[in-house]
């Protein structure tokens, strides 16, 4: 990575309405509320700051404990990147500023992972937003819907993202070696697009994967994406992926 870190904030979407795990946010992990978890491990990164983005009073006395910054948002944003673009629009940044948004269910998020999203979105000037992907190792996980898929430019930009397989391998016997890339739920975005986003009505295809990023292509925006070697370990979406977590933090 450039030892010129661009300069950036990360904001952290939390909601308790989590409809597979309720309250997910401030599930107790080794002592401590998940998004007290998350919003740690983002300190360990290069931002200038880090936000708690959030709709509930009760996260936001919980972040005040702990001397986390927190935001109270509106209740009704349909996505977290919807409340992320009230943040900026609350801190009144500049259009050009970097902001990336990790996933409040990532209690074991990589420092370096943050560092890189945000570097790679600022050696992107034509792109508005940058997020990750990483080889998928296990074949069942190819056409296992929970998984999506992102296929790349040959510039390492966004092509489309699918919960099918794709690229769609018509002849296996003849075709060159396809490596699937799995996207990763990290986002680095520029102030001026969130304030865009905000205003775009949801795309067809964003409707019919039910992913939003789909939204940013359908109208044209370009996504740089960076390519690392291994996935870092899944976050919670269930009650297993919590104990799960648990039992990591417990050993560290």
């Amino acid at each position: 990575m450039s030892t010129n870190t661009p300069d950036f904030l990360v904001v952290i979407p939390a909601r308790l309405g989590s409809t597979r795990l309720p309250r997910k946010p401030l599930a107790d992990i080794a002592g401590k509320p998940m998004i007290i978890h998350v919003a740690e491990r983002a300190k360990l990164s290069l931002a200038q700051s880090v936000v708690v983005a959030t709709d509930s009073a009760e996260i936001q006395t919980v972040c005040d404990e702990y001397r986390i910054e927190c935001l109270l948002t509106r209740a009704d944003h349909p996505t977290g990147t919807d409340r992320i673009a009230e943040v900026a629009q609350l801190l009144e940044l500049p259009e050009h500023t970097l902001i990336v948004n990790v996933q409040g269910d990532e209690p074991l998020i990589a420092p370096e992972l943050i560092n890189q999203v945000a570097q790679t979105l600022a050696n992107s000037p034509a792109c508005a937003i940058s997020t990750v992907a990483a080889p998928i190792t296990e074949h069942l996980e190819i056409n296992n819907p929970n998984v999506v898929k992102v296929v790349l430019s040959r510039s390492g930009e966004a092509l489309y993202f699918s919960r099918s397989a794709i690229p769609f391998v018509r002849d296996p016997s003849s075709a060159t070696a396809i490596t699937y890339l799995r996207h990763l739920g990290i986002y680095a975005y520029r102030a001026d697009f969130l304030k865009a986003y905000s205003r775009l009505e949801p795309a067809p295809l964003e409707q019919a994967e039910a992913l939003e990023q789909l939204r940013a292509l359908w109208n044209g925006y370009r996504i740089a994406v960076h390519t690392t070697s291994e996935a870092p370990p899944a976050g919670v979406d269930t009650a297993e992926d919590l104990e799960r977590v648990r039992q990591i933090l417990a050993n560290l």
